[in-house]
């Protein structure tokens, strides 16, 4: 089953229009809702990858329709209810709000420069060796899903999926996203940078001998045969 939000080479979408470089936001709550978002993340309730996820699993409705920030938006607060740091009627307004247990991890003012610039790495130990060399043919795993998780979270996308590539990096060991948007452990791996040839991708490239470079998991990835 495809997903609404996995549009990378799909068709009818209509071309990808680049915005000049200096312009971030196009209205004035765009950057109050990144600030909340990541002020919120700082309370130590999900990680990124349960974020991503959580903007995944926003209805189909309200995906299509939705900006950039609105979807930031409606995924914060499908993880706010989740975790349970606020309630409905908290979030609707319709109660006061009930003192929380997690008001000490606030994100303070003079703390955001530094967690900002300390970003979250991903990068792990790992006990799974890399099978792959640099120049080794692959191929991407045939259908773009969680292997883990059925409907779950998975950053192989479609468009990739079954396509013939080749090793061209390997990055170290990296948390393997299909395992922790869903607390199933960080679950690290080997992670590739595969380059896939355009006439690999689609059937009809503008420019068949160009090239998508990849980061691809291990788990992702099988031997070409």
């Amino acid at each position: 089953m495809s997903r609404l939000h996995d549009m990378g080479g799909r068709f009818g979408d209509g071309p990808v229009q680049p915005e000049p470089e200096n312009v971030r936001f196009h209205a004035d709550w765009h950057p109050r809702a990144l600030a909340l978002t990541l002020a919120a993340g700082s309370l130590g309730q999900w990680n990124l990858d349960a974020s991503r996820h959580a903007r995944e699993r926003l209805a189909p409705t309200d995906y299509a329709t939705f900006s950039y920030y609105e979807k930031w938006l409606g995924g914060l607060v499908t993880l706010l209810l989740e975790t349970g740091v606020v309630t409905e009627a908290e979030l609707a307004g319709t109660v006061d709000p009930a003192p929380s247990p997690l008001a000490g991890r606030k994100l303070q003012a003079q703390q955001v420069a530094e967690v900002l610039a300390k970003g979250g790495p991903v990068d792990r130990p790992s006990d799974v060796a890399p099978i792959f060399a640099l120049g080794d043919v692959v191929v991407a795993r045939k259908f773009a899903e969680n292997a883990r998780v059925s409907g779950g979270h998975t950053r192989l996308p479609a468009y990739a999926a079954g396509a013939r590539g080749r090793i061209l990096r390997l990055h170290g060991s990296h948390i393997l996203p299909d395992s922790n948007a869903h607390d199933l452990g960080e679950a690290a791996e080997p992670l590739y940078a595969v380059a896939f040839p355009a006439s690999e991708l689609w059937a009809h490239p503008e420019h068949p001998d160009d090239e998508v470079v990849l980061d691809m998991w291990q788990s992702y990835l099988g031997v070409a045969q």
